[in-house]
C-alpha cells in the first residue's frame, strides 16, 4: 500500500468519526501527559473519569508536583499498575524543579523523565508541537501488523524495531499530531482486536490481512508467562470502630498503599489454623474472631490473587509488634490509598 494513501485514508476516516475528548481540544503538554499517563494499559472509557478528577484537583503540574503521594495514589486509586501513579508524582517534581514548572514538548527531552518511554513522549511532542515522531502503541501495531501483513512479533526486539521504523515512514509531515491520533482512533474502534469491521474498512482494498483471511493470525504476539496464584489471609484487627493498617512498603505490588496484616501461605489455608505461631497475633484466640469472609480473587497482570479476611476483636492493650501498624477511624480509613481488593472488602461490610 502505498504510504501516502494509508495516511491520507486513515487521517479521512478519523475527521468523520473520532470521539470527543478532552485531551484533544487542548496542546498542554502537561494536560497530554496526564491523559497518556492514564491510559496506558486502561480503556478510555474507565480511565476518563480519573483525567477529569486529576485536572480538577491538580490544574497545573506544580499544583501536582506540591501534593502528598498519598494524595495521589488515593485519587489514582483503581487504576492498578501503581508504578504509574508514583512515576507522574516524580515526573511532576522533577518538571518543576529542572525545568521551572514548563513541562518540555522535545521529544528527547520527554525521554529522559520518569515514566515517560518512546510511546507516551511520542505523543506529547506530536500533539503539543506537532514534532513529526510517530505513536506505537497496541492500536498502532494491530492496524500495520494486518494492513501490511507483518507476521514478526510485535512485543519481540526486532517486531519492535520494524514496526517503529514502518510507523515512522507513514507518518505525515504536515499533520503528524493529526495522523497519530487517526491511526490509534482506527485501531480501537474500526480494527479492534476482535471482529474487526472489515466491511466499512477504508484501507480494506490495500489490507493482506482482509485479503487472505489473517485477522485473527494478526498482530502475532509471543506469549507472556502464566499468572501465579498467591494466597493472601488478612487478619483485621479491629478496636471499636477503628481497623489496624500499615502503608505497604518494599518491591512487592501495591507499594505505598494500606492494607490490613498479611499471612502470606503456599496454598489455602483454615481461619483457625492462621491463629497460631503468628507474634503479630499474640493474646488473640478463636473466640475473639468475629467473622470469616468469603473467598475473594483479585487478578493482577502476572498474578491472580486468592485472598479472604479474618475480622477479629482486638481487646489488647497494646500491640505485639506494631512495624509501623496504627489503628485508623473508618472515615480516615476512606482517605488512605487501598488496593481495589481492600476496598471491594470494605464496601462489602459496610465499613465505608
Amino acid at each position: 500500500m502505498d504510504k501516502r494513501y494509508f495516511s491520507d485514508k486513515v487521517v479521512e476516516w478519523y475527521r468523520l468519526n473520532k470521539r470527543d475528548l478532552p485531551w484533544r481540544n487542548t496542546k498542554d503538554p502537561y494536560k497530554i501527559w496526564l491523559s497518556e499517563i492514564i491510559l496506558q494499559q486502561t480503556r478510555v472509557v474507565q480511565g476518563l473519569p480519573y483525567y477529569i478528577k486529576f485536572v480538577e484537583k491538580f490544574p497545573t503540574v506544580k499544583d501536582l508536583a506540591n501534593a502528598s503521594e498519598q494524595e495521589v495514589l488515593r485519587l489514582w486509586q483503581g487504576l492498578g499498575y501503581y508504578t504509574r501513579g508514583r512515576n507522574l508524582h516524580k515526573c511532576a517534581k522533577i518538571v518543576v524543579t529542572q525545568f521551572k514548572g514548563v513541562f518540555p514538548t522535545q521529544f528527547d527531552t520527554l525521554l529522559s523523565l520518569p515514566g515517560i518511554g518512546h510511546y507516551t513522549a511520542a505523543a506529547i511532542a506530536s500533539f503539543s508541537s506537532k514534532q513529526p515522531v510517530a505513536v506505537v502503541d497496541g492500536n498502532v501495531l494491530r492496524v500495520l501488523a494486518r494492513v501490511f501483513g507483518i507476521e514478526k512479533e510485535i512485543n519481540g526486539p526486532e517486531g519492535k524495531a520494524l514496526f517503529t521504523t514502518l510507523a515512522n515512514e507513514l507518518i505525515s509531515q504536515k499533520i503528524p499530531d493529526e495522523h497519530n491520533q487517526a491511526i490509534m482512533e482506527f485501531g480501537a474502534l474500526n480494527c479492534t482486536p476482535k471482529n474487526p469491521d472489515c466491511q466499512s474498512c477504508v484501507l480494506v482494498s490495500g489490507c493482506v490481512a482482509a485479503k487472505n483471511d489473517l485477522q485473527k493470525q494478526l498482530p502475532v504476539k509471543i506469549k507472556g508467562k502464566t499468572a501465579r496464584n498467591r494466597y493472601f489471609n488478612y487478619v483485621v484487627f479491629k478496636k471499636g470502630k477503628s481497623l489496624l493498617m500499615k502503608k505497604r512498603e518494599g518491591k512487592d505490588i501495591w507499594q505505598g498503599l494500606f492494607d490490613f496484616y498479611l499471612i502470606e501461605t503456599k496454598r489455602s489455608a483454615k481461619s483457625d489454623k492462621l491463629l497460631h505461631d503468628q507474634t503479630m497475633l499474640k493474646g488473640i484466640k478463636s473466640q475473639h474472631i468475629i467473622f470469616s469472609s468469603k473467598k475473594y480473587k483479585h487478578v493482577l497482570s502476572h498474578q491472580i490473587i486468592q485472598a479472604s479476611f479474618i475480622v477479629v476483636n482486638d481487646n489488647r492493650k497494646t500491640i505485639p509488634s506494631t512495624k509501623g501498624f496504627k489503628y485508623y477511624s473508618l472515615k480516615q480509613i476512606d482517605q488512605l490509598p487501598k488496593p481495589v481488593l481492600i476496598t471491594r472488602f470494605l464496601k462489602d461490610h459496610d465499613l465505608l
